[in-house]
């Protein structure tokens, strides 16, 4: 190795994670490169709906979660999917996730989640204010409909069990939620409105943080594979990629999903499964919802911008399959239909699907590695890495430089994996 690391911090992905740990740790006063596999943001932070969401504090890992999935297990078209299979990786992490869908670990989940959330909804909108980035931020709140009336005093219930975890919400009965949300067709049961919830246009937010980093100084390199980590002792001595070898006195791990594949060279543990999920964007339709909508019966996110217009969600743990499933498109189409006077507008601008990072108690993984003194570790962030991009890459900035976090991060340290 180097005696002397050609490099100050070297951070290794660059989706929305990567990208905000680079913007604050150059704000900190340091040197920061970033090597990203293919484009910058082509992974999970390009087609999801832009929700900034500390409305979704309550764990995926909750009561009742693995009685739907037995339910949803013969159905391809089912919001959640896992495909057959034996991996052992797979069956451990499935195993750990039904052990935590219980009210108290879920009450501990949201409680860790959600000052995250809040911190990092703050910090995105001085970000956007202060930094002028062109990424159609708003701030509309969110509304979470449901049609079947069961279903919505259940989380009712629900709502009133995880309050103190749960920001600022209010309950509205039929009428009022699409007296809210015109677009809307009757027949809806109740929803919860959000206010303190906001959205962007996620592709273009990653765009723009690309380029306030390189305009600080950053450098970001595209196309660069890393093919392998190397440690020696308690160090990363070296990052081999298709395009050579980086060294650095501190480096970020923050490849989202393929985080797992370098886990084992490094000695540690990263239960992430890549959690597969679709979105589909138009046009804008005419009647086009003004609030960011979270349809609960098909569990379909409907988000527009003055640029256009977004299906997305559904969850399928099918590894790292590259089809794209017209099963899966489709029960978004459904699903939205069910709701909305006009679902879509002509054909598709685009069909898209991505692999979210997903950790079996749905919490992030964030700071130093075991074992390892230049490592921190930035991943696991599921289906919230937009939402907790900025405070994610705030704390990374205060890890690496030593200071105090903004906020307890015991509950998303590596080592709670052994």
């Amino acid at each position: 190795m180097n005696s002397r690391p050609d490099r100050d911090v070297l951070i290794l992905g660059g989706g929305v994670i990567g990208l905000a740990c680079a913007w604050y740790l150059l704000a900190a006063g340091r040197a920061v490169t970033v090597l990203d596999q293919g484009a910058v943001g082509c992974g999970s932070s390009h087609g999801n709906c832009g929700t900034l969401t500390p409305s979704h504090a309550m764990p995926l890992a909750a009561p009742g979660t693995i009685g739907s999935a037995l339910r949803w297990l013969l159905r391809p078209a089912a919001p959640l999917r896992i495909k057959p299979s034996l991996d052992p990786a797979l069956l451990r992490w499935l195993l750990a996730f039904a052990r935590r869908c219980n009210w108290r670990d879920a009450a501990r989940g949201a409680a860790a989640k959600l000052p995250l959330l809040e911190l990092s909804r703050r910090l995105i909108e001085d970000l956007v204010r202060e930094q002028q980035l062109d990424c159609e931020f708003s701030t509309p709140g969110t509304l979470n409909v449901y049609r079947d009336a069961r279903g919505f005093a259940h989380a009712c219930r629900e709502h009133e069990r995880m309050a103190d975890h749960l920001p600022r919400y209010e309950v509205l009965d039929g009428a009022a939620a699409v007296a809210r949300e015109p677009a809307l067709r009757p027949g809806v049961a109740g929803a919860f409105f959000n206010p303190g919830d906001a959205c962007l246009r996620p592709d273009r937010y990653v765009a723009e943080l690309a380029r306030i980093v390189r305009a600080r100084g950053g450098v970001i390199e595209e196309g660069v594979r890393v093919e392998r980590i190397e440690r020696e002792g308690r160090r990363v001595a070296r990052v081999v990629t298709a395009r050579g070898t980086f060294t650095a006195a501190e480096i970020v791990l923050a490849l989202g999903a393929w985080s797992p594949q370098f886990a084992g060279a490094l000695d540690l543990r990263l239960p992430i499964q890549p959690g597969k999920g679709y979105s589909i964007t138009w046009a804008r339709p005419r009647l086009c919802p003004r609030v960011p909508l979270s349809l609960k019966e098909p569990s379909v996110c409907v988000t527009s911008w003055g640029s256009g217009y977004r299906l997305g969600s559904t969850m399928e743990f099918a590894g790292y399959d590259t089809t794209l499933n017209r099963t899966r498109l489709d029960a978004l189409r459904r699903g939205a239909a069910q709701f909305l006077h006009e679902p879509e507008a002509g054909e598709p601008v685009e069909q898209w699907y991505g692999w979210r990072p997903m950790t079996s108690d749905d919490l992030p993984i964030l700071g130093r590695a075991p074992r390892l003194d230049n490592l921190v570790l930035a991943t696991g962030h599921g289906m919230l890495g937009v939402s907790m991009s900025a405070g994610t890459g705030l704390l990374v900035s205060q890890i690496v430089t030593g200071q105090a976090p903004a906020l307890p991060i015991d509950a998303f340290a590596p080592q709670r994996f052994g």
